[in-house]
């Protein structure tokens, strides 16, 4: 093998001059006031994880959070990971909120990587096989089968596997294979008769096929299947006649995400994101899993190639990839898995004449709590009736993540198409949806819709869309504004909020927040949304320093937030102070929180807690009493951000306030719902760790989200389609 011709692993990615990446060290940094931000979102995955663990879950339904937690990790180790060995590579040590250098995370990060790995192969392994075993489900290896089977195996192998297979060597005619990202491969180690040499050659697997193969039995009700890995690993003689199979390894590589981009020297945003995505395929290798018992040559030899040391090198024990168990997941065993939900219809939207719409809306303001209420028959309608509607002049939206054939997309182009002033910003930048936001974005070019990129420097990640409208009284505009994104799939298993108004306080402003958007505005007096990066952070600051001077005059002082992540330091000190000032604080925090909860003298009256359950808790919810003594009468907001640094001060985002009071009686029932739940929450403790809490009182082993379902379905008798297909998701583009 001495002679086998190399190329470089990665050679597009070197082609072209790499930045430094652009760091951000805050002057705060401290071991003792604040977590890691890497750990905590590994804590956060380990608590997807419990769920495939608990056996409270449908059985059925753990398969899918085993899943979640394993594209969870892959996505983890492409950003995160990938931008800290950037770090390292390049030599720059800027230290974390917890005061640690790139390389100290790193060595943290491998840690509690590989407990939980471990953990993810005996939940496979040790609990859900033999609970699928006991349901007539058996996961099976090739020496498992009967002969019977193994017949039935080969030919579904002959067939439907073995003219897609592309063996791949490595000799002096043949360099070493490109290995896309998250492909698992058989890595071969051959030896040709009448020679002593090793010859590599990569099997890939291909992924247009099912990661089981289904094996018919004689037995009523019964249900075996093989891996595809292990179907093919069983008969790699077929590939190489006449040589010998010395070794076989599964392996699976994982590549950098992380790219620096930089926007002020680009002349074509777009053309830039789409170097950028050709650029990613070739990236650095990160990690590579293989299976147990490894080839030491063949890894060696894998290791070379792949320029990859002993730290990127992830040893398990059980599958490689559990994203696959999706086919035994969806089998049609409906006691296995969660009871199906349908969305309801508030009653304000149940009228057919698509215009009746604008009359709900204009009449009272709409607060839309997904997917407990539809996001189809609500929001969807909304622009779906202001694209057919004659009377609207003109629709604006911002889209980040919207989908596969979106309805959206096809409500833009008919209003365009019927002459209605349409425009539409589309976040290029939205990670890993970029390619699809490309083929967008050229879509609604192409029907006369006026695309924009939004801002140089900043992602726009608002959920904001305008409607005006020509009434007898004159010209009326429409908002809403949201927690999510303008995606129907996600609208089904994504808990978000959405406020549909045409107060003219809000909708006024809503109007100069698109002319910041598409033009130059400079505005920075808003005076009812939150604006980032305009406003946002220091109204934020400001409405918390307003709660510590309540509670110094003897009124009440109070903090509620609900949102996604937490690591904004600024925000996190100021928090500090008003819980040593008196201020309760209750911060519902969904993944990873930088903040340390309960320590003496510093954040005593400040709790977190985290739900984790079948819907992901995606909605951004803010509470300042504001010294009300009916805490209705506090300021309620919902949006886009969370109280991250990128949110605040490196993203376009958008909050707005709840004014109705009807509303903030809503708001507040379903926060305080939270904060009491038993069943789906885990409370932080101050070093960081997190307890399942572990209720008693009745009811408590329905959660949360089952009680919203409840409450939904008991205020209207008129459901959507089914939504049994949907996917349950706990895992988020981060």
């Amino acid at each position: 093998m001495n002679m086998t011709k190399k190329i470089p692993a990665k050679p597009l990615a070197r082609s072209k001059k790499q930045r430094k990446p652009k760091i951000i060290e805050h002057p705060l940094s401290s071991e003792t006031e604040f977590t890691s931000r890497e750990t905590g979102w590994l804590n956060f995955n380990r608590r997807v994880l419990f769920e495939a663990e608990d056996s409270r879950t449908p059985l059925l339904e753990r398969l899918k959070f085993l899943g979640i937690c394993n594209s969870n990790l892959d996505e983890f180790f492409m950003k995160r990971v990938g931008g800290l060995k950037r770090q390292v590579a390049y030599g720059i040590s800027p230290k974390s909120s917890d005061g640690k250098t790139p390389m100290q995370q790193l060595v943290e990060i491998r840690k509690n990587v590989l407990q939980m790995t471990q953990a993810q192969a005996e939940c496979f392994s040790k609990t859900l096989k033999p609970s699928l075993k006991e349901k007539n489900i058996f996961l099976v290896k090739w020496a498992d089968l009967n002969g019977k089977e193994k017949e039935q195996a080969q030919k579904y192998y002959l067939k439907n596997v073995f003219p897609v297979l592309t063996p791949l060597s490595v000799d002096p005619g043949h360099p070493f294979p490109f290995i896309s990202n998250l492909s698992i491969s058989l890595g071969v180690t051959l030896k040709a008769p009448n020679s002593d040499e090793k010859m590599f050659a990569r099997v890939k697997v291909p992924q247009v096929l099912a990661s089981w193969v289904r094996i018919n039995t004689d037995v009523p009700n019964e249900y075996k299947f093989i891996s595809l890995v292990n179907l093919i690993q069983e008969n790699l003689g077929d590939l190489f006649p006449s040589m010998q199979v010395l070794e076989v390894m599964p392996f699976r590589l994982t590549r950098n995400a992380d790219m620096t981009r930089d926007e002020e020297d680009a002349e074509d945003l777009l053309e830039m994101i789409e170097e950028e995505l050709r650029l990613r395929r070739f990236a650095e290798v990160v990690r590579i899993e293989h299976g147990p018992n490894p080839d030491p040559w063949m890894l060696k030899f894998l290791m070379e190639e792949l320029e990859l040391t002993d730290d990127d090198v992830y040893e398990l024990s059980s599958e490689l990839d559990f994203t696959g168990l999706g086919v035994i997941a969806d089998l049609p065993l409906p006691q296995l898995k969660y009871e199906a939900w349908s969305p309801v219809v508030p009653t304000a939207f149940l009228d057919e004449d698509p215009t009746q719409i604008f009359n709900a809306i204009r009449h009272s303001d709409h607060l839309l709590h997904h997917p407990y209420e539809s996001f189809s028959a609500t929001v969807e309608k909304f622009i779906r009736a202001s694209a057919e509607d004659p009377k609207v002049l003109a629709i604006k939206m911002t889209l980040y993540r919207t989908g596969d054939n979106s309805p959206f997309i096809k409500s833009l182009i008919r209003a365009a198409e019927m002459g209605k002033q349409v425009v539409c910003l589309v976040e290029l930048k939205a990670r890993f949806d970029e390619e699809r936001n490309i083929y967008w974005a050229q879509a609604l070019e192409n029907a006369g819709v006026h695309v924009v990129y939004g801002i140089v420097g900043l992602k726009t990640h608002a959920k904001t869309a305008l409607v005006v409208r020509q009434e007898t009284e004159g010209l009326r505009c429409y908002a809403h504004i949201g927690t999510g994104n303008y995606n129907v799939m996600t609208s089904r298993f994504y808990t978000d909020m959405g406020l549909l108004t045409a107060r003219e306080e809000i909708t006024n402003e809503l109007v100069e927040f698109f002319h910041y958007l598409t033009g130059r505005s400079l505005k920075n007096n808003y005076k009812y949304l939150m604006v980032a990066p305009v406003n946002m952070f220091s109204q934020f600051r400001a409405m918390i320093d307003r709660e510590i001077e309540h509670v110094r005059q003897g009124r009440p002082g109070m903090i509620i937030a609900k949102m996604n992540n937490m690591e904004e330091n600024d925000i996190s000190m100021a928090l500090y102070n008003a819980s040593q000032q008196g201020v309760q604080i209750d911060l519902i925090v969904r993944g990873f929180c930088c903040l340390r909860p309960g320590v003496k003298g510093l954040s005593e009256r400040i709790r977190v807690m985290s739900i984790i359950g079948r819907f992901l808790e995606h909605s951004r919810i803010f509470y300042f009493r504001n010294g009300a003594v009916d805490p209705v009468d506090g300021e309620f907001y919902i949006g886009s951000a969370d109280w991250m640094y990128r949110n605040l001060h490196a993203r376009v985002e958008c909050v707005v306030p709840v004014l109705d009071r009807s509303l903030r009686e809503k708001l507040w029932e379903l926060l305080q719902g939270y904060i009491k739940d038993q069943r789906m929450s885990w409370d932080m403790n101050s070093d960081g760790s997190y307890q399942q809490r572990k209720g008693s009182d009745k009811g408590a082993e329905l959660g949360i989200q089952q009680v919203l379902m409840n409450l939904a379905k008991q205020k209207s008798v008129i459901m959507e389609e089914s939504s049994e297909s949907a996917p349950d998701s706990t895992g988020e583009k981060l």
